[in-house]
């Protein structure tokens, strides 16, 4: 069983991003029903949450803390399998449909894996 502990320190200063922060933080559930639940435990502590964001081989939803640290829970599935199989996995770089146009671009900026 998980649970988040959020502690308000009314003194503190907001976080803020530059560089050397943290964007997020992430954490990792099972499935969209718990993704559910928790959106609605978080909702029920007066926190605004995002809609469930498809990241293609995730659903996301992020929300702020009130010191302003940003916070993403994602579920486990559909998985790194929903467009190519268990053999071929990871032989071939895979983009969700909204990077596609931009593939020449990601490959040129990548750097070979050597093995």
């Amino acid at each position: 069983k998980a649970f988040l502990d959020i502690r308000v320190n009314a003194d503190g200063q907001p976080a803020t991003q530059s560089a050397g922060s943290v964007h997020h933080i992430a954490w990792r559930t099972e499935s969209d029903a718990s993704q559910l639940e928790w959106i609605n435990r978080i909702r029920s502590h007066g926190l605004q949450t995002t809609d469930v964001i498809d990241r293609n081989y995730f659903h996301s939803i992020y929300f702020r803390q009130p010191g302003g640290v940003l916070f993403e829970i994602a579920t486990d599935g559909p998985g790194f399998m929903v467009d190519e199989d268990k053999q071929s996995l990871g032989q071939a770089l895979k983009l969700p449909a909204q990077y596609e146009s931009r593939r020449e671009h990601i490959e040129s900026v990548l750097i070979p894996i050597k093995q």
